[in-house]
């Protein structure tokens, strides 16, 4: 069996991002476990706002859509923010999911999504689920039924994941790998259907 390809699509644009430092934690056990990992931080790159037209022409537009649509499965670390995932996730997801003109067809169709998501509050851990839902009933992803929801409560002094944080990730991360070796070789392939 070839090694898993993981993008891994840090979607916060603050500097001291947790969420970041918990997909460079999952990014070094994937990397344990012999992944072949894609670690794309949207803070360091132009991201153009959706028009359906002109951000395909975008020098950023390529490497993202290539980037999730060629692996085996994308792991999205988020904030949430007022109750919701934040904007830049949604604007990556618009940016790569739309088709249209000259043959385009949605990099996320059928991909393997795991989220990390990093949140003030611990009542606000299930506000990724409507952009999950809507990736599963746009896109046909599987949804990785494991997911890290951290609040500072979860960190050592501030730097460090506590040890119940550690653990879930560990077992978010071997989840993801075994859906992916699972359904590497699926049958069917989406499209836009109901």
């Amino acid at each position: 069996m070839h090694p898993s390809k993981i993008t891994i699509l840090s979607c916060s644009m603050d500097p001291e991002s947790r969420s970041r430092r918990i997909a460079r934690q999952a990014e070094k056990l994937l990397r344990e476990r012999r992944s072949e990992v894609e670690f794309i931080d949207l803070q360091d790159i132009e991201l153009p706002v959706f028009d359906n037209l002109n951000c395909y022409g975008h020098p950023s537009y390529d490497r993202l859509y290539h980037a999730i649509r060629d692996a085996d499965g994308v792991l999205l670390a988020v904030p949430i923010y007022n109750w919701s995932v934040g904007s830049a996730a949604k604007s990556l997801i618009e940016l790569t999911g739309a088709t249209g003109a000259g043959g385009r067809k949605s990099a996320w169709f059928d991909q393997i999504v795991t989220f990390v998501c990093s949140g003030g509050l611990p009542h606000s851990y299930m506000a990724y689920g409507n952009l999950a839902m809507s990736l599963m009933l746009d896109f046909k992803c599987v949804i990785n039924p494991y997911v890290v929801y951290a609040t500072e409560r979860d960190w050592i002094d501030g730097d460090n994941l506590s040890g119940a944080l550690a653990a879930r990730l560990r077992k978010t991360v071997e989840v993801k790998l075994e859906l992916a070796s699972r359904l590497r070789g699926r049958g069917y392939a989406s499209d836009w259907e109901i």
